[in-house]
């Protein structure tokens, strides 16, 4: 056992730990914490054990402790440790606050990877572009020749990875308002992407969201970066937190400290101590969209210096994208279809329908998370001449863009849909030879499917099994 894993043991070692939920990541911790000494209870809305399917065998042989139900949160009086989980996001509610004021610590996977992690950590958070930004940052690193630990918000547990990682490696880690909110540690390396109204059904209000991202910031030490974009409002107001290094990266304008893309000659650049440095021309990018050109920008400013451009250039030439972001996923009858699934809040959908080059088919809406439509209708009106709708918000943004100015002289059809399945089916129905069309629905997936990646497989699923 490694010396960081050996201080992990000594945390846990003896203890009484409450986990919050058993999804995948804790089923991971629940049997390493039990193996470590430690007098595990599972907290969950489950009714009985017979609930968790084949992971009631687990539970029952690893001799787990239960709060079930309505009452579930009993489950943390007298616990030394509670681990929460990014999916319960009652952070400043009072079970967790009085557990608090009771001595108990309240920690998270990350929170403790933070702790104990004994080699460099970049992070990013954002409303926008955080997995492509963490995606490209590792293979950065990747073809630099580092080691790469990637995880947290983007899929993957990270404390189980640590009896493997060496002070000489690099974790790359994306992180959620939710993971972030009770953080009282900042990477080495920090990017926040922007940061726009999202998750408003969770956050109490849009402060609480910010100061979550902000987190990110405030417990860096020197030596240290922060990349920051420009163009946002909120990200921009943001260089006060900084630590130290501060960074900008921006496609709109250039900049003397950071990554921007140059107009002369579209061009990507790096500008520090007065030399800019191209990196790439934008014409050799294969990722589709200005957003994208945006993510990779940061991702360069993220780790300039560390390393070589020609790892960079080689990324930023080949990487074609992460799955459920504006992914092809096939041509049919001339009309092309795309999969843009984590397009889960309006200013996702406005980066993808600003990424062609003609008027779409969209399909949108699903799971209502209190956030504005209006600023979606200009540019649906703009780009799309059929609309799609499904789901809780499809009647939201119908309104917004009924109410739009320029709607009556549009030509916009708006057509709605039961589920994916007749989505698909009016789409094609309006689809002529050379039309694209795009699942973008500005809405999270939960009233249909349990995370976008469902939904977005579902409907790739649907397209590929079009006669």
């Amino acid at each position: 056992m490694q010396k960081d894993q050996q201080k992990l043991a000594q945390l846990i070692q003896g203890k009484k730990v409450a986990f919050i939920g058993a999804g995948v990541s804790h089923k991971t911790l629940i049997k390493e914490f039990v193996e470590l000494g430690a007098h595990v209870t599972l907290c969950d809305q489950k009714k009985s054990v017979e609930d968790f399917g084949d992971y009631a065998a687990t539970i029952r042989e690893l001799g787990i402790d239960l709060s079930l139900g309505e009452n579930y949160l009993d489950g943390f009086k007298g616990q030394d440790i509670i681990m929460r989980t990014p999916g319960f996001v009652g952070y400043f509610e009072k079970p967790l606050q009085d557990a608090m004021a009771a001595g108990t610590m309240v920690t998270s996977e990350v929170e403790l990877f933070f702790d104990f992690c004994p080699c460099e950590i970049v992070a990013v958070t954002g409303s926008d572009g955080k997995t492509t930004t963490t995606t490209l940052i590792s293979k950065f690193y990747e073809a630099a020749g580092r080691k790469v630990h990637l995880g947290g918000n983007i899929g993957a547990a990270l404390l189980p990875m640590l009896p493997e990682v060496s002070p000489e490696d690099v974790a790359v880690v994306e992180l959620s308002s939710f993971q972030l909110i009770s953080m009282h540690a900042s990477p080495n390396i920090a990017v926040v992407t922007n940061v726009t109204p999202n998750h408003l059904d969770h956050h109490k209000d849009m402060q609480e969201y910010i100061d979550a991202k902000r987190n990110i910031l405030l417990w860096q030490t020197p030596p240290c970066r922060a990349v920051l974009g420009f163009e946002n409002d909120i990200t921009r107001g943001m260089e006060k937190d900084c630590k130290g290094e501060q960074v900008w990266f921006t496609r709109l304008h250039e900049t003397d400290r950071g990554a921007f893309l140059r107009e002369s000659d579209d061009t990507l650049c790096y500008a520090e101590n007065g030399v800019v440095t191209p990196i790439l021309p934008r014409k050799e990018i294969q990722l589709r969209g200005l957003h994208n050109v945006e993510n990779l920008l940061a991702a360069c400013a993220a780790v300039w210096g560390r390393v070589p451009i020609e790892a960079m250039r080689q990324v930023g030439s080949t990487f074609t994208g992460v799955e459920h972001r504006i992914e092809p996923v096939r041509t049919l009858d001339g009309v092309t279809y795309y999969n843009d699934s984590i397009a889960s809040s309006p200013t996702r959908t406005i980066a993808g329908l600003r990424s062609f080059d003609q008027k779409i088919i969209l399909i949108a809406g699903g799971y209502d998370k209190k956030i504005p439509y209006e600023p979606l209708a200009p540019e649906v009106l703009a780009h799309v001449k059929t609309l799609v709708l499904m789901g809780a918000t499809g009647p939201r943004i119908e309104k917004a863009v009924r109410e739009c100015d320029g709607f009556a002289g549009s030509g916009l059809t708006i057509l709605h849909a039961d589920n994916m399945q007749h989505a698909v089916e009016l789409a094609r129905g309006a689809a002529k030879p050379g039309d694209v069309v795009s699942l973008s629905p500005a809405s999270a997936s939960f009233d249909l499917y349990p995370n976008f990646e469902v939904r977005g497989r579902d409907y790739k699923n649907i397209v590929k099994n079009l006669k």
